[in-house]
C-alpha cells in the first residue's frame, strides 16, 4: 500500500505541483496511478473529486480506496515517472466556495432555529442540505439567509486544526464527528466548529454570497437547495435572461410580468372551458349521427364502428352518451393505431348482455388486456388483425 501526502491539507490553494508516480494499477473503475504526494482532492464528505491533468493527461476522477489516493486517467502513465500536476482551479475553487457556504448555512440554521443538517450534496449546478425537520417557513429561510450572508460580509477567518478525540471537549462542535482519531476540524471562530475533511477558502468573504433557491419535503425532512459564490451570479444571469425573454414575449415591463402571466392564465382557463364545451357539442353531434346508423337486433339498437387514431377519452364519452340516450343501445367501437387495436363495448340499462364478456373475447383475439363491468368494458392489444375483422367478430357475438 502506498500512502500519499495530501498537499490539499497543507494548502488548499495549491494549483500545480511536481511529484513521482509510486504505483500504477487497474480496478473496476479503470486505470489509475498513485502519487508520492498530491494536490488532487478525492471525492468524499459530500464534495466531488478534483479534476485536472498529470503531464497533460486528463485526470477524470480521484478516489481514496484501501488507503490509497487513486488518480484515474484517460491514458495511463508509467510507474516511477516524474509528473507535473495541475488542478482544474475553476472547479476546485467553486467546490471550496460551495462547501464553506454549506458550513455557514448549516451553522446559521442551527444557531438561529436549532435546525440540524443531516446530509449534504454538492451537485454540478446546485447544492443541497437536508434538515432534520419536516417544514421550514419562508420567513425562517429569509432570516437564516440573512444571518449567513452577514457572516460572509464580516469576512471571518476559516481555520483548520487537527485534534485527537480526547481534545474534542475544547470545541463546541455543531455535531459529532464520524472519525475517532486524527480529527480535522474546520472552524469559523465564535460561529461554527465542525469536523470536515473537505477543502475550504481561508475566509468567509471568499464565499462571496449565499442564495437559497427553494425547498422540498424529502422523507419527512426538508431539503434546502442553494448556491454560493460564482454560482449565485450564474443563477442571476440565467434568471435575468429568462425575465428579459418573458418581457419581450409578453410586451410588458419587468415589474408587470407576474400580473400579465396571471391574466393570461385566467384567459387560458376561460378558453379551455369554452373549447371543452365546443368539443362536447361536436362529439354529441357525431354520436347522434352514429345513432342513425343503429341496427335493430331483437330488442337492441346495435352501433359498431372502426376509428383510426382517435382519442380513447372521446370514444368513451360518445359511447356513454349514446347508451344514456337510448337505454336499449349496444355500442362497439374499435380504434386502430399504428401499433395496436383498442376496443370499447358499452350498453344501456335495458340490454341484458355482458359487455365485459364481449370485450374479453375480443381481447383474446389480439392478445390484449382490459377490464370493465356488465355495461361498460374496454381494453387494447396487438394489431394482429384489421379493425374491421375485430368489429365483425364483436357483432357476431352480439347476434
Amino acid at each position: 500500500m502506498n500512502f500519499t501526502k495530501k498537499l490539499f491539507y497543507d494548502d488548499a490553494y495549491i494549483q500545480t505541483f511536481t511529484t513521482n508516480i509510486s504505483q500504477v494499477g487497474k480496478d473496476t473503475e479503470g486505470s489509475y496511478v498513485v502519487l508520492e504526494e498530491t494536490a488532487f482532492y478525492p471525492s468524499g464528505g459530500g464534495q466531488p473529486a478534483d479534476k485536472g491533468w498529470l503531464n497533460g493527461v486528463e485526470v477524470i476522477n480521484v478516489e481514496e480506496k484501501e488507503g490509497e489516493i487513486r488518480h484515474y486517467l484517460a491514458q495511463l502513465l508509467d510507474k516511477g515517472e516524474k509528473v507535473d500536476g495541475e488542478i482544474n482551479w475553476h472547479r476546485r475553487f467553486d467546490h471550496m466556495q460551495q462547501h464553506a457556504g454549506q458550513h455557514i448555512l448549516s451553522a446559521a440554521f442551527a444557531e438561529t432555529f436549532q435546525f440540524q443538517t443531516i446530509s449534504f450534496h454538492l451537485g454540478k449546478e446546485i447544492v443541497s442540505i437536508d434538515l432534520d425537520i419536516e417544514d421550514v417557513t419562508d420567513e425562517e429561510l429569509e432570516r437564516v439567509e440573512n444571518v449567513a450572508n452577514q457572516i460572509i460580509l464580516e469576512n471571518r477567518a476559516i481555520e483548520t486544526v487537527w485534534v485527537e478525540k480526547e481534545d474534542l471537549y475544547k470545541y463546541p462542535l455543531r455535531k459529532e464527528t464520524s472519525v475517532s482519531q486524527h480529527i480535522r476540524l474546520v472552524i469559523i471562530p465564535s460561529f461554527d466548529y465542525n469536523g470536515c475533511g473537505g477543502t475550504h477558502p481561508s475566509s468567509t468573504g471568499e464565499v462571496s454570497a449565499i442564495k437559497i433557491l427553494g425547498t422540498e419535503r424529502h422523507k419527512k425532512k426538508t431539503r434546502i437547495y442553494f448556491v454560493c459564490g460564482g454560482r449565485v451570479l450564474q443563477q442571476l444571469h440565467e434568471k435575468n435572461n429568462v425575465l428579459k425573454e418573458a418581457t419581450k414575449l409578453l410586451s410588458a415591463p419587468e415589474e408587470d410580468v407576474a400580473q400579465t402571466i396571471k391574466k393570461l392564465l385566467l384567459d387560458m382557463k376561460s378558453l379551455q372551458k369554452q373549447l371543452e364545451g365546443n368539443r362536447e357539442q361536436l362529439l354529441q353531434f357525431e354520436a347522434h349521427q352514429l345513432m342513425t346508423t343503429a341496427k335493430a337486433i331483437d330488442d337492441r339498437l346495435v352501433v359498431g364502428k372502426v376509428f383510426v387514431d382517435r382519442s380513447i377519452s372521446e370514444l368513451q364519452w360518445m359511447a356513454k352518451w349514446m347508451t344514456a340516450e337510448k337505454d336499449n343501445s349496444l355500442i362497439v367501437f374499435i380504434n386502430e393505431t399504428e401499433t395496436k387495436l383498442q376496443c370499447i363495448c358499452a350498453s344501456g340499462t335495458q340490454v341484458d348482455f355482458s359487455m365485459k364478456e364481449i370485450c374479453s373475447k375480443l381481447l383474446q383475439e389480439i392478445k390484449g388486456k382490459g377490464g370493465g363491468n356488465q355495461t361498460f368494458a374496454q381494453g387494447g392489444g396487438e394489431r394482429s388483425i384489421e379493425g374491421k375483422v375485430l368489429l365483425d367478430k364483436a357483432l357476431s357475438y352480439v347476434i
